[in-house]
């Protein structure tokens, strides 16, 4: 099994487990039409609109 040689600094230990690398949460945005919760620059799933115009036929 291998083994460290030098024990590892605090620093360069905390540095590895820090935030710094951590994945950030997705970017949502509200649709202007229904108000859902909506990733930017994508056609709403709930209404089907996407900047003002109807995209996908949805039946209220």
């Amino acid at each position: 099994m291998a083994v460290p040689k030098r024990k590892l600094s605090k620093a360069r230990r905390d540095k590895r487990r820090s935030n710094v690398w951590k994945l950030e949460m997705p970017a949502f945005s509200k649709c202007p039409q229904c108000g859902e919760l909506k990733a930017p620059h994508r056609v709403c799933g709930n209404c089907g609109f996407y900047k003002g115009k109807e995209i996908i036929k949805k039946e209220a």
